[in-house]
């Protein structure tokens, strides 16, 4: 199977994290994601949690990658949307424990709730971080049911 692979540079800036945001959300239609449906509000969320990750935990410049399987239209709501985002920082990802009130912390958490699979692996001096969704179980899950529910991690 073919993949279509749309990739952005981001600098180590939190502003870009909106500007992430903002160019995955004009690249999903072009991938048979409406912007209105929760496949794709869930992937926005898992965007801006790792671009967040890499600008503001490592201080270095990333960049995010979506891929997609390059399917025909009788295909187009199955496969795997793959979130990657690599920086320069040789440092792993942390999960944190967010108490109470805490105003960080959770992202990883969220990512772990949201996607289907995630990790992490060595990548030249740095790293890159990637979490999966399943379009077919995404598809039907968002309208009935949380995804946590029903999801089986890999």
């Amino acid at each position: 199977m073919q993949v279509l692979q749309m990739q952005m540079e981001v600098r180590a800036d939190p502003a870009e994290v909106g500007r992430a945001r903002k160019w995955a959300r004009s690249r999903l239609a072009g991938s048979g994601i409406g912007v209105d449906e929760p496949l794709a509000e869930t992937l926005i969320l898992l965007i801006s949690e790792l671009v967040t990750n890499a600008v503001v935990h490592t201080g270095c410049p990333a960049v995010l990658r979506m891929l997609f399987p390059d399917a025909g239209p009788a295909e187009a709501r199955s496969g795997t949307v793959r979130v990657e985002v690599a920086d320069i920082s040789s440092r792993p990802p942390r999960r944190r424990r967010a108490e109470g009130d805490d105003t960080g912390g959770r992202g990883l958490e969220l990512v772990d709730g949201l996607a289907d699979r995630w990790g992490w692996q060595a990548e030249g001096n740095g790293k890159r971080i990637w979490c999966e969704v399943d379009r077919r179980a995404a598809s039907w899950v968002g309208a009935f049911e949380s995804p946590r529910a029903v999801t089986n991690r890999a």
